[in-house]
């Protein structure tokens, strides 16, 4: 597997070198955002990890050039801790965000829990969970022998966080997918709708096990 390892830090990325090859992987490295884009057109990676703090542009920008083309797993790797950084690069692709200082291992994890969900979005169009069942492909869902009826809107909001299942959705990217570029802050609207989803879905839809709610960032699909 390749990993492109963009940071303009030469010790992390001798660092992520030595720990990423040691481990069997192949690793190209960038020290700024125009060079992580040529060298992703070159060698397509299979994961990119990625600084926030580049000296030619943001890493904003480097994972808003990937995604015009790529699906690439994309996990951020930076010191800035706040809601707001993390909220900004899940909204322009980020799969994952990690804060320095982190551990290789807990690193490691992520790198193959991005891979997973990667790999299962291309094979899989069908979500399954203990408690109900989402055909990504028939847009249809079930529980049990029985169809759950949603409204368009409903499955909409379903379908975006099924296809990127464990991973977070923030507020302002599902109510762009859903209702358009022009809705940016009537979180109401998610609100609503996905009490609605765990009414029907959830087995307690007071506590919710499939559908979870990231307080002040979005929401977040997982299979259980």
């Amino acid at each position: 597997m390749r990993i492109l390892v963009v940071d303009d830090d030469a010790q992390i990325i001798r660092a992520m070198r030595i720990n990423m090859r040691a481990r069997g992987y192949d690793v190209d490295t960038a020290f700024d955002g125009a060079s992580a884009l040529q060298a992703a057109a070159k060698h397509p990676p299979d994961v990119v990890l990625l600084d926030l703090g580049l000296p030619d542009m943001e890493g904003g920008e480097v994972i808003e050039g990937l995604r015009a083309w790529t699906s690439v797993p994309i996990i951020v790797l930076s010191a800035r801790h706040s809601a707001s950084e993390k909220v900004r690069s899940l909204d322009a692709g980020a799969d994952d965000y990690v804060t320095k200082p982190f551990g290789m291992d807990e690193l490691m994890a992520r790198i193959r829990a991005a891979q997973r969900r990667s790999m299962h979005v291309e094979e899989a169009p069908v979500v399954t969970t203990a408690a109900f069942t989402v055909d990504l492909g028939a847009k249809r869902v079930t529980r049990g022998d029985e169809e759950v009826r949603l409204t368009p809107t409903e499955w909409h909001i379903l379908e975006v966080l099924a296809r990127n299942a464990g991973r977070l959705i923030s507020q302002r990217q599902l109510l762009h997918e859903v209702w358009g570029p022009n809705y940016q802050s009537e979180t109401n609207y998610l609100r609503v709708y996905m009490a609605q989803l765990r009414r029907k879905l959830e087995p307690d839809p007071a506590h919710p096990l499939y559908l979870i709610t990231e307080a002040g960032m979005g929401y977040r699909f997982e299979k259980g």
